[in-house]
């Protein structure tokens, strides 16, 4: 018995076939939409599967000095990467890796933390040893995930004669990624920046763009080897530097700084404020932090009682002493309160009283009568009492704030220390609980008191002195403008008395002739005996400065110079022979004459006598 009529179940059985066909149409459309429409995009997802993508670290831009020479540069080095994964397994393969690659405890954990705040891929080891990689690539199938490149590494061929003013590169902190100075668009975890100096100044301008590369890996997430299917991003480098600096000047004054000693030397070119040299001791050699350095090598520079990663010639503050004494004379200068020519009231017996007490010269039999440039020339502390007295403490404090002396230089790097001069009498309120009097200007007077500075800023006060009574700011990079510099608002007639005393010091009977004398050129300068705390207590010597203009005979100063030895007790016989033998060392090369290293009058009488051109100048000898 049928139940349904034909007709009805043909009707039925074509409505089951349109169903039928739709659905398979629907299909269709769908494979049609992922298989064609949709295929690039299921391709990359297919690719990024099988594919990783890694960054390839740009070369920093070389660092050259004035004369073109190489100061840092780039050479091929080797780095250890690992790709991400989960951090039990990341921390198995680094504790598997520290067999043969240096991974302290703590390494591993800071990577495995980097690993959990970024989850990208962990470069181990930014300057791995050939045997390193040779070690690892030996064991391939233990670190599967692990991936070793070329990678561009820094080479500073100054080595410790300039670490401190290049200063090093590192591997980027925690705390520094994201911050105003390494933003995020441009960083990474991983990323190698500057760290001081002018590697850390002028970071923006070093630092190039990474690049990208692929690497396929497996299933299991382990490289299989470079993709070359997918288009890689080359890096692009960082811009060249040129610097300022002269590279033989700079090591041939680590060549002549006493060994074992601490201090400074700063070389500046007046006619521009150009720096020359920046040269601070005991050194250390900037390529050991290169790539990360030695836990126990850092340690050991830290803990250095003679702190040899602390730049003193743009950070150390010094009580200038009898440099400073050309501060005091040009400040009565502009005042109107001292002529040249003019004698003080009373002679140096050796000692001034002055406010219930004696004030004593260095000198204790004395200097007599003496002018401006007879006082610079003997460094006569009465001379400079008396002339203190004369300027008024608040005319003192308010002319050499106005100065420049408690400001910084402004010189291109990312650190400098101001010095320290009280603005006003507020200073010994504040700072001692008492008020100050008219005494204090005696002390200010002769570079003692609270009066401290650094290396470079009494060079600038030089470089003034120098030239016309302006200064420019000391420069590092060429082509740059930093500012203004200062004024001292002297006329010549009191720039050429200033000169004159500075001459004196190196004359025949000067304090020092022996060291300030030079066969083909003129020394201008002022030596220094800086006491310290440590010295007034009897514990040390005190420190030893000398502050020098030189150039050709009859012409404009072509070099400032300013040395800074700690302890030094003398700046006759320690500081002022560095600054004769580097200025002579830079102008000798700049002239064109062969370079000597027997320099100084000293040098001669000490190995071959009294020279021939020292009869031809002054006609006689001592």
């Amino acid at each position: 018995m049928r139940i349904y009529p034909p007709h009805v179940r043909r009707s039925r059985a074509h409505g089951a076939l349109v169903i039928t066909a739709g659905f398979i149409g629907l299909l269709l459309a769908a494979f049609f939409r992922v298989q064609v429409l949709g295929s690039s995009t299921w391709a990359l997802r297919a690719e990024s599967n099988r594919l990783r993508q890694l960054p390839m670290p740009s070369p920093r831009g070389t660092i050259y000095d004035r004369n073109g020479m190489i100061l840092a540069d780039n050479v091929p080095g080797y780095a250890v990467t690992l790709l991400p994964g989960p951090p039990d397994s990341i921390r198995a393969t680094l504790e598997r890796m520290a067999r043969y690659v240096d991974l302290p405890p703590e390494r591993i954990d800071r990577l495995v933390a980097d690993l959990r705040r970024y989850g990208r891929e962990l470069v181990v080891d930014a300057d791995a040893d050939f045997e390193v990689v040779s070690a690892i690539e030996e064991r391939r199938s233990e670190f599967p995930d692990v991936y070793i490149e070329m990678r561009p590494r820094r080479r500073y061929l100054a080595g410790r004669a300039a670490s401190h003013v290049l200063g090093y590169v590192g591997e980027i902190t925690a705390d520094e990624l994201g911050s105003d100075d390494f933003p995020e668009e441009r960083y990474e975890a991983g990323a190698v920046v500057g760290k001081t100096g002018v590697e850390r100044q002028y970071e923006s301008t070093l630092q190039g763009d990474p690049g990208v590369r692929y690497v396929e890996v497996d299933a299991r997430g382990r490289i299989v080897g470079d993709f070359r299917g997918v288009t890689a991003r080359p890096p692009r480098s960082g811009e060249d530097l040129h610097l300022n600096l002269d590279l033989e000047l700079q090591r041939w004054i680590h060549h002549i700084f006493p060994d074992s000693m601490r201090g400074a030397v700063v070389a500046l070119d007046p006619a521009d404020g150009g720096v020359l040299a920046l040269y601070s001791a005991p050194t250390f050699d900037p390529n050991d932090f290169v790539g990360g350095i030695d836990a126990s090598l850092w340690r050991e520079l830290n803990t250095d009682e003679r702190t040899p990663l602390f730049d003193r010639s743009v950070l150390g503050l010094y009580p200038p002493a009898s440099t400073w004494k050309l501060a005091t004379a040009g400040i009565a200068l502009d005042l109107g309160v001292v002529r040249p020519e003019e004698y003080m009231p009373e002679p140096c017996t050796g000692v001034f009283f002055w406010g219930g007490r004696p004030w004593r010269c260095h000198r204790r039999d004395g200097h007599g009568y003496n002018n401006l440039a007879q006082a610079i020339g003997n460094s006569c502390d009465v001379y400079f009492y008396q002339l203190g007295l004369r300027i008024g403490l608040d005319r003192m404090l308010g002319m050499a704030t106005e100065l420049g002396f408690s400001r910084r230089c402004g010189v291109d790097l990312p650190q400098e220390n101001q010095g320290i001069f009280p603005a006003s009498r507020d200073y010994w309120t504040q700072v001692w609980g008492y008020s100050a009097r008219e005494g204090e200007a005696l002390s200010l007077a002769i570079g003692q008191g609270p009066n401290s500075q650094t290396p470079l800023k009494m060079a600038q006060f030089y470089v003034a002195l120098a030239r016309d009574g302006s200064a420019p700011p000391p420069t590092l990079a060429q082509g740059i403008e930093l500012g203004e510099g200062w004024s001292l608002s002297l006329d010549s007639a009191s720039i050429a008395a200033l000169r004159e005393g500075l001459r004196m010091v190196t004359a025949p009977g000067g304090t020092a002739h022996l060291a300030g004398t030079l066969e083909h050129w003129e020394v201008l300068g002022k030596t220094g005996t800086g006491q310290n705390p440590q010295s007034l207590q009897g514990l040390a010597p005190d420190h030893a400065w000398f502050a020098g203009m030189v150039g050709p005979f009859g012409g404009d100063p072509e070099i400032v110079v300013v040395a800074l030895v700690e302890f030094g007790r003398s700046g006759s016989a320690v500081a002022a022979p560095i600054v004769s033998k580097a200025a002579d060392f830079y102008l000798r090369r700049k002239h064109g004459i062969p370079v000597d290293t027997i320099q100084t009058l000293g040098e001669h009488l000490r190995t071959v006598g009294w020279p021939r051109w020292y009869r031809e100048r002054f006609g006689r000898t001592q």
